[in-house]
């Protein structure tokens, strides 16, 4: 299959995430090295030029580290030129691996190549956008509260269920799924997406 040309660079944990992209997308991929970017001032400058005149997109594993490196990395760079894409939460054991990892999760090298290309299609190169196509970033934090998904005692849970619906990692906090979903949605598509997700959720409980 044809890999999808990214216009933006793109930033990934360790060596074997990036070997696995490189076989679904052409850009320019740049490692942390895991941890290594928090002492590592050359990687710091590195990503800091990246990230004055272009977005960048910052795609790391769905548990704690991935976490904590996406954290710092916006700490650390212009974060209006920050997208943050995510992989799913997801159960498993990469081939290369003897154990799982601390989490359990499979991490970005051990994602279905179908799954990160439709992550990445949004930033193609390639796409050409439909003359009438809705405007993505136009979703406000106000939605998230208004559906429960942010600002209240269940938040956190619910948040937790409507990301695993819709393949996200399910500890993602409140902001992150605002990013995310104004990187990747309309706002009209993001509204249905919630009603069809509150609407399946009351159907199940019933």
């Amino acid at each position: 299959m044809k890999r999808i040309k990214i216009k933006y660079p793109v930033i990934v944990e360790g060596k074997y995430d990036k070997i696995k992209l490189e076989s679904v997308i052409d850009a320019n991929i740049f490692t942390t090295d895991g941890f290594g970017i928090f002492s590592s001032e050359e990687k710091k400058m590195l990503f800091r030029k990246l990230a004055e005149n272009s977005k960048v997109l910052v795609l790391t594993d769905s548990d704690g580290g991935g976490t904590v490196i996406r954290s710092f990395l916006d700490s650390v760079l212009r974060r209006e030129n920050i997208v943050q894409l995510y992989v799913p939460q997801k159960k498993g054991k990469e081939k290369r691996k003897t154990v799982p990892s601390k989490e359990g999760f499979l991490g970005v090298e051990g994602i279905d190549a179908s799954v990160l290309r439709e992550l990445f299609i949004p930033f193609s190169d390639e796409k050409q956008a439909e003359p009438d196509a809705p405007r993505k970033g136009q979703i406000k934090k106000v939605l998230l509260f208004e559906y429960g998904l942010s600002g209240g005692k269940e938040s956190g849970k619910l948040r937790a269920e409507f990301a695993a619906e819709i393949g996200m990692p399910q500890n993602i906090s409140a902001n992150a799924l605002l990013e995310a979903a104004n990187a990747l949605y309309s706002k009209e598509e993001f509204v249905k997406i919630i009603e069809n997700f509150c609407r399946k959720r009351a159907k199940n409980r019933q």
